[in-house]
């Protein structure tokens, strides 16, 4: 889970937007009173450009165009600066643009794609950021000289953090993608198994009708007929079956809910769950209980429930549980619902950072179904998941 609430992450934006405004001040009352004329007004400017370049909450331009321009018109403003600038120069180097062009640096590590286009414009950027420093004080006079190498030396510092910053939270990242990946590889090789067995199940009952039909071709012919139909309807939701076990293999030690026992399974997984929590209840609509699932469907079902009550289980102890399953319009819903922790947690249930809502929403979607999980107004958490159904057989009540 991650621990990053959405109030931590407001006080995070404020605090930086407070940084930003003071960095402005500085370099606007770096001297005192301000007093400024000529090329020492440009860096006042330039910093609120670079800000804008760096905050525009447009995806569009790119990281990385918003990089090159930022960097062309820093180098730009340091030429001019460095070559027109009278020797009495005051002012600021530009706090705030060189803050701009590090947190550049940092995002550019982070997001920009491909690694070598990264390393460019991290160099650029770098650059940029370490020459700013020759802006302020004069070349002629050995102790400005001295002063601006000193600055340069203290921003080479500071790029040095700002790329590892940036790399590190790139390797968190791509780790991150590695474990949802590893995560939704697991799914898919367990509803491969449970593919296998209903697989299975499906062409063991297609063999048994199809030689019953062969004894009854003489002897009762008006019995064939039903016989085909229903080999026909599980020949069809045996091919559906198995074009989801592509690509996929079988792994010895897993247990599934075998074909009709889903509703059962239920009311066990409930029952176990309740001889530790304070309060759960399990409600299953007669609607849904006359419906026909795919096998697949059936496990996914289970293994929401599952799911859902394991994260009540770990992120919100004491709290109530609502388990209801029914059937909203060509769908089976399934709503697991719990109410505010007895004890306040740190986390949310199914926070941003965990895995096993994206490895359940990788197995629903497997099966064509869609799933959601969120928050409630009595501090509480709810996932929703919903199935497609079979279609009825002829003469059943579903």
């Amino acid at each position: 889970m991650n621990s990053e609430t959405p109030l931590l992450r407001r006080t995070l934006t404020a605090a930086g937007w407070v940084l930003l405004g003071l960095l402005g001040l500085l370099d606007v009352f770096v001297k005192g009173v301000p007093d400024y004329h000529g090329t020492s007004l440009l860096p006042m400017v330039s910093g609120p450009l670079a800000c804008l370049a760096l905050l525009w909450p447009a995806r569009r331009p790119s990281v990385q165009v918003r990089a090159v321009l930022v960097v062309g018109g820093s180098l730009v403003l340091t030429a001019v600066m460095a070559t027109w600038a009278s020797p009495d120069r005051d002012g600021t180097f530009g706090v705030l643009e060189s803050a701009a062009l590090l947190v550049l640096l940092s995002r550019a590590v982070r997001t920009v794609p491909r690694p070598r286009t990264a390393a460019a414009v991290a160099a650029a950027l770098a650059v940029a950021a370490i020459a700013t420093p020759v802006r302020l004080l004069p070349t002629d006079i050995h102790y400005g000289r001295q002063t601006s190498i000193t600055g340069s030396l203290l921003m080479t510092l500071a790029v040095g953090l700002a790329l590892a910053w940036g790399l590190r939270a790139r390797l968190l990242e791509e780790q991150r993608a590695r474990d949802i990946a590893a995560v939704r590889q697991r799914q898919r090789l367990e509803l491969a198994h449970d593919l296998h067995d209903f697989v299975a199940h499906h062409v063991t009952g297609i063999i048994v009708q199809a030689n019953a039909a062969l004894t009854l071709q003489h002897t009762a012919p008006e019995q064939v007929g039903p016989l085909l139909e229903n080999i026909s309807r599980s020949g069809s939701e045996t091919l559906d079956s198995m074009r989801r076990l592509v690509r996929v293999l079988r792994e010895d030690d897993h247990a599934g809910v075998r074909p009709g026992e889903v509703w059962p399974e239920l009311a066990r997984l409930v029952s176990v769950f309740s001889e530790d929590e304070a309060h759960v209840q399990l409600h299953v609509a007669a609607a849904a209980r006359e419906v026909r699932l795919a096998p697949e469907v059936a496990t996914s079902v289970h293994r929401v429930v599952q799911e859902a009550l394991t994260n009540v289980r770990r992120h919100a102890p004491g709290a109530a549980v609502a388990v209801r399953v029914d059937v909203d319009g060509p769908r089976l819903r399934v709503e697991v619902h719990n109410t505010a922790p007895a004890a306040r947690h740190a986390v949310p249930v199914g926070g941003r950072g965990g895995f096993g809502l994206v490895g359940l929403r990788e197995r629903v979607e497997a099966v064509e179904g869609d799933l959601t999980a969120a928050p409630t107004d009595d501090g509480g958490w709810r996932v929703t998941a919903a199935f497609p159904v079979l279609a009825a057989v002829a003469g059943s009540p579903a």
